[in-house]
């Protein structure tokens, strides 16, 4: 069964529960999110988690967050350079907006690739993860600031995009597991 149908079948069953949160489940399942939608809701999943971790202290919950952030910012960059840049670079006349996000995507990935090969606890894995964060922030800025805005400012079927973009995360977080 796809994410999608998934999403659905779960949304349906909280519809007939009847609490207002099953309902509003439901209207969201039912209409995918449009790219912009989507890829704000993977930055503001991930800022959380960056704030989370600030607020650890054991090296288990470290390793674990640490693991989560990363994988969830390897599905996301992936996603956005396989689908959303290259939709997005034919729409806009930005090449120095897009080839900048490519470039901090590289530089992100290179931390993500350090993390990665080490263990909470050892010297400097904090201080990459926070730096990761740091990052983050600032692609996450760019982005909403100049980016989307540029995007939905273009005749690009964004919902069209955002399905595509889910599936393809839904795809990689399965093969991830």
């Amino acid at each position: 069964m796809t994410a999608t149908k998934t999403k659905a079948k779960n949304a349906a069953h909280a519809t007939r529960s009847g609490s207002k949160s099953g309902r509003k489940a439901a209207r969201t399942a039912a209409r995918p999110a449009d790219a912009i939608k989507l890829l704000k809701a993977d930055h503001k999943e991930v800022k959380t988690w960056f704030k989370q971790y600030e607020e650890l202290e054991g090296n288990a919950d470290k390793q674990a967050l640490a693991d989560k952030i990363c994988l969830a910012l390897i599905v996301h960059t992936q996603i956005e350079e396989e689908i959303y840049y290259p939709a997005t670079r034919e729409a806009i006349n930005d090449d120095d907006l897009l080839d900048e996000a490519e470039v901090e995507h590289a530089s992100a990935k290179q931390l993500i690739a350090e993390i990665r090969s080490m263990k909470a606890g050892d010297h400097l894995f904090d201080a990459k993860v926070t730096v990761l964060g740091e990052y983050i922030n600032h692609h996450v800025e760019e982005e909403e600031s100049e980016m989307f805005p540029e995007s939905r400012d273009t005749d690009l079927d964004l919902k069209a995009l955002g399905e595509k973009m889910a599936a393809r995360k839904a795809e990689l977080m399965k093969q991830a597991k």
